[in-house]
């Protein structure tokens, strides 16, 4: 696939400054004269790190929720690990647990300094590793452009310093790390995680029936893989995480949309080289349009900023895209699968928004906040083709309805 950098107009409204206008060409020149843009592939995997006692809990969760299914588990030195497949194009998810409660690095470190996070102080997004081939000239070349990456000895999990992996440091801006590999995601053996570990007769029972029940609901073969995945970070630093990211991955800068009503700004990256974002998914940063102290004069909504004040610069919500098409009765696939799993029990924020009648758009939903996870899962059904990334009014009423569940409370921190 063929795409022109130089010649793509973002899409939007929301108003760049001067500064990002004249550093995204160069980031884009740089990053191809300097070989990074062939060397990094597609995303490989996603990370996620979660609390001793709820691996398993949240591999059903998985189960239930998206096309994600065990494929192996390992134990490592500090961690246990879990290896989940949704298809071989797509990106794995790789999920961790401290060994002990008492287990400190900067997930913890960090979560303990905003309310909302503390109660589950080991949980947290990591980031997503993509293919790469030289590791070491990744390293030169990125370093040379100040881009921070772990070395043996700088970080208490060893498996961000294992062999076929480099990850960076976590972000100033949005607290997430860009990993790189050139192991094979598709055969989790060959990713040094540990030895492995058979799961027992009660764990496979478990994931049997959480399996079973996507089987025999009919929802499991309309959940395709993940549409995109959504940072929430601060008003100011908004240009300065794209640019970040941007200069460490090869995506593009697709546009961004002022969400005036909730006073924020959506804004999406995608990869060029893929026919289809399940491939590697999208990567969304939400911001305030203004700072908090600055918007205390105009007591405007803002549920993004509220949300990095109460739970941390941090992902908010992966989305799982949903099988365009009408189920039984002329239901939406989305309509029927959000109502299948309302059925069993899965709490949403609100009813699933947009309409999907004879003209392309989009039928979108928010789920609550995982208890595992931290999470957000989004279902999302792109209607006959359609060719934008979101629309506006949908965003606008998702932002609103996670808002209200988001809320922080004087003295009901650890209810």
């Amino acid at each position: 696939m063929t795409f022109d950098l130089k010649s793509y107009q973002p899409r939007g409204d929301k108003k760049n400054s001067d500064f990002f206008t004249e550093y995204l060409p160069r980031i884009y020149e740089r990053r191809q004269s300097s070989g990074i843009s062939d060397q990094v592939g597609n995303m490989r995997a996603v990370v996620q790190q979660v609390e001793p006692d709820a691996m398993l809990d949240t591999i059903v969760e998985l189960y239930v929720m998206t096309p994600y299914r065990h494929t192996a588990s390992y134990l490592g030195r500090t961690h246990r690990f879990s290896v989940l497949h949704s298809h071989p194009d797509y990106p794995a998810l790789i999920l961790m647990a401290p060994l002990s409660d008492g287990f400190e690095d900067f997930i913890p470190r960090i979560n303990r300094m905003y309310p909302l996070a503390r109660k589950l102080p080991q949980t947290r997004y990591v980031g997503e590793i993509y293919a790469a081939t030289d590791l070491k000239f990744l390293r030169d070349t990125l370093e040379d452009q100040n881009m921070r990456f772990e070395y043996a000895g700088d970080t208490e999990n060893p498996f961000y310093t294992g062999n076929g992996f480099l990850f960076s440091t976590p972000s100033d801006f949005t607290a997430n790390r860009v990993g790189y590999s050139n192991l094979d995601f598709n055969n989790p053996n060959s990713l040094g995680l540990g030895d492995v570990i058979e799961l027992s007769t009660e764990e496979r029972t478990r994931l049997d029936k959480a399996a079973a029940f996507g089987a025999d609901s009919n929802i499991s073969p309309l959940m395709l893989g993940l549409d995109h995945m959504a940072t929430r970070i601060l008003a100011g630093e908004r240009e300065d995480a794209i640019l970040e990211f941007l200069t460490m991955v090869p995506y593009y800068f697709w546009g961004a949309y002022n969400i005036s009503d909730m006073n924020s700004s959506t804004n999406v990256n995608r990869n060029p080289h893929v026919d289809d974002d399940k491939k590697s998914p999208a990567k969304v940063f939400t911001a305030n349009n203004t700072p908090s102290f600055v918007n205390s004069f105009d007591q405007l909504p803002m549920p993004t900023e509220d949300f990095v004040r109460n739970f941390g610069r941090r992902l908010h919500h992966m989305a799982v895209e949903i099988k365009d098409g009408d189920h039984t009765g002329g239901e939406k696939n989305v309509d029927f699968v959000v109502n299948t799993l309302k059925d069993e029990g899965v709490p949403f924020l609100a009813h699933v928004v947009g309409e999907c009648k004879d003209d392309p758009n989009l039928k979108q939903i928010f789920s609550k906040h995982s208890r595992y996870t931290l999470l957000i899962t989004e279902y999302i059904e792109r209607c006959h083709k359609y060719d934008g990334f979101f629309t506006k009014d949908n965003v606008a009423a998702l932002t609103a309805a996670a808002g209200q569940d988001e809320q922080y409370q004087h003295g009901h921190v650890f209810d």
